[in-house]
């Protein structure tokens, strides 16, 4: 079956940084685009960061632009979120998602925790 599984999450201080990775299975990885999401308690979920399925474009949310940056290795069926220059408001849950657009079809990890605090 298909898989999402994230890692990476975990506590840093305001300014430092982490790399987030996305680990899919069961599916045709150069077929999907992929996205990164947050969601935080009393926000609405995020949208992040996207990439194409071919890694030629890549899209980011005016609150992390210039800080983070998405990235695809299609010889390991990867996904991952470097995010540098962390900020308190960055904490949440970060969640992969696998888009298949024209099936409409996608397939969400179940999240990893990032927490900037001093």
């Amino acid at each position: 079956q298909v898989q999402l599984v994230e890692s990476g999450g975990g506590l840093v201080q305001p300014g430092g940084s982490l790399r987030l990775s996305c680990a899919v299975s069961g599916l045709i990885f150069s077929d999907y685009a992929m996205r990164w999401y947050r969601q935080a308690p009393g926000r609405e979920r995020e949208l992040v960061a996207s990439i194409t399925s071919d890694g030629r474009l890549r899209n980011y949310a005016d609150s992390v632009k210039g800080r983070f940056i998405i990235s695809r290795d299609s010889s390991k069926n990867m996904a991952y979120l470097q995010m540098n220059s962390l900020k308190p408001e960055d904490t949440a849950v970060y969640v992969c998602r696998a888009i298949r657009p024209v099936e409409s079809l996608s397939y969400w990890g179940q999240g990893t925790q990032v927490t900037v605090s001093s």
